[in-house]
């Protein structure tokens, strides 16, 4: 995308969880990074999340994946879409989109799904929770976008999806290949192909709910807290009526919670790990032989880059000035000096060259190596 069309410090101002913005072919070059065949391709494997809905008689079908290959054939002239969730896991050009909006942070962003449809394809009226990028990639697509919504907002009467009953556009746009548009959360929008063989990128972003967050973190505290930790009250005193529930033992059980839940070392610590789990952890990427210190000195003798696998999630918090806690795929490592500086390399960009005096330092191998070996890192020669 060419910055000079694009200014992040307006857009995160102005636009960010504030309002839609259209921003018409920022890229210096636009080249649709996905085939549609090979998007119908991934919709048929097992382990790939992907839907077909279908516009029938007035009304939207849901299917959920894998998609048998000749389905594609049996849905004649209905409009229709197909989605395919994380794309950017498996297509390495689709991954390449959600760099030019690094400018939000790494532990916010989800993923890159893919639609294709059919002219007259879409899924509904609807709204999201999340932040959104819709980058065209062929065709064309009219967007609608209304008011903001929320759980009180009517729906329709659907058993599969989410769809408005009450959508009343205020604005309206026609996407050509390269155009942007971006959405706050809650917003509501209607997206309709104008032709055949329209394809549109979403990169979504993430944004944890109070119920998520309270519910998860308790559920972790919950497994380290012993059986013993209980409720004690060696001063009690009599009380005038034994059915009251005094203000001194509400003080003692609230404090009991409250002071599991204001740890906030402990909570960096499991929301780092809770945050960079992997989108779909049980896909194994780990590689088939497991390399060693020595393997991985060699690698980087031979003048390796060293890429990201677009499946896992990095990034870290400061610790002090030459440490970090870096979080990748779940995992927790502490890292002080060289290591350090590597863990910061590796969250600021998807390939790198390990500096000489970094690839020097034994911890900053051991790191490498670790995930090299659970398939987080991997190594592209330089011809």
């Amino acid at each position: 995308m060419d910055p000079t069309k694009f200014d992040t410090a307006t857009f995160l101002r102005d636009y960010w969880q504030k309002k839609p913005l259209l921003i018409r072919n920022p890229w210096k070059s636009w080249s649709n990074p996905l085939d549609p065949d090979d998007l119908a391709g991934l919709a048929c494997e097992d382990g790939v999340e992907s839907r077909l809905v279908e516009l029938a008689g007035g009304d939207w079908l849901l299917e959920h994946g894998p998609v048998a290959e000749e389905r594609f054939s049996e849905l004649g002239g209905k409009p229709w879409t197909l989605l395919v969730q994380a794309v950017d896991h498996y297509v390495t050009e689709v991954a390449a989109l959600i760099e030019p909006f690094r400018f939000v942070p790494n532990w916010r962003i989800d993923d890159v799904m893919v639609s294709y449809a059919t002219e007259g394809g879409g899924v509904g009226p609807h709204f999201d929770q999340y932040d959104v990028f819709l980058v065209q990639g062929l065709g064309q697509r009219r967007w609608q976008v209304g008011g903001l919504c929320d759980d009180a907002s009517p729906l329709r009467a659907h058993q599969d999806l989410r769809l408005l009953a009450d959508f009343e556009p205020v604005e309206e746009w026609i996407l050509e290949p390269g155009d942007i548009l971006y959405l706050p959360p809650r917003v509501a929008h209607d997206g309709v192909a104008l032709s055949d063989d329209c394809m549109t990128y979403s990169i979504g972003f993430r944004a944890p709910s109070r119920a998520d967050l309270l519910g998860d973190w308790t559920d972790d505290l919950l497994e380290e807290m012993p059986a013993e930790d209980r409720y004690a009250d060696p001063g009690l005193r009599v009380q005038l009526n034994p059915g009251e529930i005094s203000a001194v033992a509400l003080d003692e059980l609230h404090a009991m919670v409250t002071a599991a839940l204001a740890d906030r070392d402990a909570f960096t610590r499991w929301f780092g790990r809770h945050s960079s789990t992997r989108k779909y952890p049980d896909l194994d990427w780990a590689p088939e032989a497991p390399l060693s210190a020595d393997d991985v000195q060699a690698l980087l003798a031979g003048d390796a880059l060293v890429s990201r696998n677009p499946a896992s999630r990095f990034s870290f918090v400061r610790q002090g000035r030459q440490s970090v806690l870096l979080f990748v795929d779940g995992e927790c490592s502490e890292c002080s000096g060289p290591s350090a500086a590597l863990a910061e390399q590796m969250c600021a960009s998807p390939e790198f060259a390990v500096e000489a005096e970094i690839a020097k330092d034994d911890r900053a191998i051991d790191l490498l190596v670790r995930l090299f070996n659970q398939g987080s890192l991997g190594v592209d020669t330089e011809e």
